[in-house]
Formats: structure tokens, C-alpha cells, sequence
């Protein structure tokens, strides 16, 4: 697995998975279907964030990080 997320890109997805953590955690009471998509959303942003990899951009040949001067 190699890395293809580059900065900024890890601290806005843990961002965005706090996030959406801190929501899901004020709606739980509803019990929504919808929740648990949300919650798996919330798991692949932390997930990629973390590790520096998705699998989404390895698919297309993606990659964010920037190259090393040589």
C-alpha cells in the first residue's frame, strides 16, 4: 500500500469525520438507515486520514502527495 494522500488533505478528512461523528453522536435517538452509511463514512474518512492511502484514488491513479526534489 502506498501512500497517495498528500497534505492537507489527512487533516481535513479526520476534520470532517470528527465532524460528522459529533452529529451522528446529537441524532442517534432517531435510528435512521441513513445513520449507518454515515457512520461507515465517517469510518473511510478516519481510515484514509490516518493510514495516507485510499483506495478510491489508487482506482484512478490518483495521487495527492507531491513529488521529492531529486
Amino acid at each position: 500500500m502506498r501512500k497517495n494522500v498528500g497534505s492537507p488533505d489527512p487533516m481535513l478528512r479526520i476534520f470532517l469525520a470528527l465532524i460528522l461523528l459529533g452529529v451522528l453522536w446529537q441524532e442517534q435517538r432517531t435510528g435512521t438507515p441513513l445513520l449507518f452509511w454515515l457512520v461507515v463514512l465517517a469510518q473511510l474518512l478516519l481510515g484514509t486520514g490516518t493510514f495516507g492511502y485510499c483506495p478510491l484514488y489508487g482506482l484512478l491513479g490518483i495521487s495527492t502527495r507531491r513529488a521529492l526534489p531529486s
